[in-house]
């Protein structure tokens, strides 16, 4: 039974609720920085609306219809401070699509975006795409109000298909996730002529960024679009490799645990790191069911056609749990068709731009060893090493906000991807190199969810 669109996919892929419409926001008054608001058209977009803000930061957005808080859900730790006060525009739209889950701004139309540009403007660009199936404002606590912060213009969006049901966009296996890496290019194309047309010229860097799915997406372009980049930073992206490894081989034996046809030690033999036990109860209510049986539906429809992704229940706890069937799930003998239908999204580890990776080592959706660490030998087999930096972070995990109930645990990843960020633009603006790949100790003490040293 399909699920009503009235009813929000959360928990597993979101994390949140989608939030009821916000109220109005007043924008600030046409003059001033706003002078020039109506030069602004963002290439190709099939519809925009501009508005001269204020604050351009969640602290003055949150309740407007300029960011949705509701879809930030889970993706911070408590205590997270995050700067304030960058007047600036942003343009809020869509880009031509066929799909209609994304019910943002009353437009039920996908491919939406989110470009914000301060008036104080260092010259860079940061683009990043939506984690899990989350939409464009996902990541204004966790990414834009930093970088705005420091003067970078932002830039994200939906991927195309923001919603657990995504596997239904598209005529081929493979095509929904395709259209995250096509929407992310086009995005990161626009942003650049519209920084031309708001500050008189382009971006003089720009930089690929993202968390989860949005990880996923830094990696491949940097590997297949570098020359619209000058770097990335890479947050616990998801791998997706033709033959394995990739979500559909590490999360059968998570399944196969569920239904009590596997027991701990078969996934600390998949992968999932000595010590993450504790965490497993909550992803395997929220998690892991329903990103299995989804990836599934994306790659290899056939395998159950009574099981057909998110789709399979008519409540959160029917969506959320696994089909019997997964657990069964062997994705070295399945057909030549569904490898390929992987292999069109495939990461290589080729980059063509300076990359850094973090990873938490207590990651309970995407573990670590079956993730990042095969990464990182793939751009090492690659030869692309040299422009790679590896740091994974002892007791992060995939969300930080499981740091609010176990902070004697766990440490959030967020400071030390702003850490990152600082180094990666060091590094590509002034030549300064990052510290060599090592594990980022948990302090005993300090303000861990707001600090965090890379050496």
């Amino acid at each position: 039974m399909r699920l009503s669109r009235s009813v929000p996919l959360c928990a597993a892929l979101l994390l949140g609720l989608t939030a009821a419409g916000p109220a109005a926001a007043r924008p600030a008054p046409a003059d001033g920085h706003c002078v020039r608001l109506d030069r602004i058209d963002v290439p190709g977009a099939e519809r925009q609306q501009r508005a001269c803000l204020g604050d351009l930061t969640t602290a003055a957005l949150a309740g407007t219809p300029y960011t949705d808080t509701a879809d930030q859900a889970g993706l911070a730790a408590r205590g997270t401070r995050n700067p304030s006060g960058v007047p600036g525009v942003q343009i809020d739209g869509y880009f031509p699509d066929t799909s209609h889950f994304n019910t943002t701004h009353g437009w039920n139309h996908d491919a939406q975006f989110v470009i914000r540009l301060p008036d104080r403007w260092n010259g860079g660009l940061v683009v990043t795409g939506a984690p899990g199936t989350r939409k464009q404002y996902a990541t204004d606590a966790l990414i834009s109000d930093a970088v705005l912060a420091q003067g970078y213009a932002y830039a994200a969006t939906d991927k195309g298909n923001a919603t657990a049901d995504f596997y239904t966009d598209g005529k081929r296996p493979g095509d929904a996730v395709a259209e995250w890496n096509r929407r992310t290019t086009e995005l990161t194309r626009a942003a650049t002529k519209v920084l031309g047309q708001r500050y008189g010229h382009g971006p003089r860097h720009t930089y690929m960024t993202g968390i989860s799915n949005g990880g996923y997406l830094t990696r491949w372009q940097l590997e297949n679009r570098p020359e619209l980049y000058d770097g990335g930073v890479d947050w616990e992206g998801t791998l997706w490799t033709a033959e394995g490894p990739n979500l559909l081989t590490s999360l059968p034996v998570t399944v196969a645990r569920s239904l009590g046809a596997a027991d701990d030690q078969a996934l600390l033999d998949a992968g999932f790191a000595q010590g993450s036990q504790f965490l497993w109860p909550y992803h395997q209510q929220a998690y892991w069911g329903v990103t299995q049986k989804t990836f599934r539906a994306e790659f290899d429809p056939s395998y159950d056609v009574n099981c057909p992704g998110s789709s399979t229940g008519s409540t959160a706890a029917e969506i959320l749990a696994p089909c019997a069937s997964d657990a069964l799930y062997d994705y070295a003998s399945r057909p030549a068709s569904v490898h390929r239908a992987v292999a069109r999204v495939a990461l290589t580890g080729r980059i063509g731009k300076p990359l850094i990776t973090l990873h938490g080592t207590l990651d309970s959706l995407l573990p670590i060893a079956t993730d990042s660490d095969v990464y990182e030998r793939m751009v090492t087999r690659k030869g692309r090493d040299r422009i790679h930096r590896y740091y994974t972070v002892e007791a992060g995990t995939h969300t930080d906000g499981l740091y609010d109930t176990y902070p004697d645990r766990l440490r959030p990843v967020l400071p030390c991807y702003r850490s990152a960020f600082t180094a990666l633009t060091a590094w590509v603006e002034d030549g300064t190199a990052p510290p060599a790949d090592r594990t980022i100790a948990r302090p005993a003490e300090g303000d861990v969810v707001n600090s965090c040293a890379l050496s």
